[in-house]
């Protein structure tokens, strides 16, 4: 069982940036894809990016691609959404979620936790 607790989530003036983290608990943190998803108000959840068990590839959406960043420490069991020239169509919950698989999970269905999310605001 892993339980995954977000933070630094909130509001910022568009051109802004936010760093979000994601604290999970266990001993087996590295044994896990880590991704990050966004539901924004009356739309579904999706995929903004992930990164595999060593952190050393990553993958991303095209919205997001080139203004946000993913990055984990494994000794800190943390996994970290660094979010520059934020948009207000980036406004969402922003949800961490745990695979237990190989490689970099795109799918929702591939992840086996979840956290409770962070609500990021952006005005414009």
């Amino acid at each position: 069982q892993v339980q995954l607790v977000e933070s630094g989530g909130g509001l910022v003036q568009a051109g802004g940036s936010l760093r979000l983290s994601c604290a999970a608990s266990g001993r087996t943190f590295s044994s896990y894809a880590m991704g990050w998803f966004r539901q924004a108000p009356g739309k579904e959840r999706e995929f903004v990016c992930a990164i595999n068990r060593s952190g050393d590839n990553t993958y991303y959406a095209n919205s997001v691609k080139g203004r946000f960043t993913i990055s984990r420490d494994n000794a800190k069991n943390t996994v970290y959404l660094e979010m520059n020239s934020l948009k207000p169509e980036d406004t969402a919950i922003y949800y961490c979620a745990a695979d237990r698989n190989l490689g970099i999970p795109t799918r929702q269905i591939n992840y086996d936790y979840w956290g409770q999310g962070t609500q990021v605001t952006v005005s414009s």
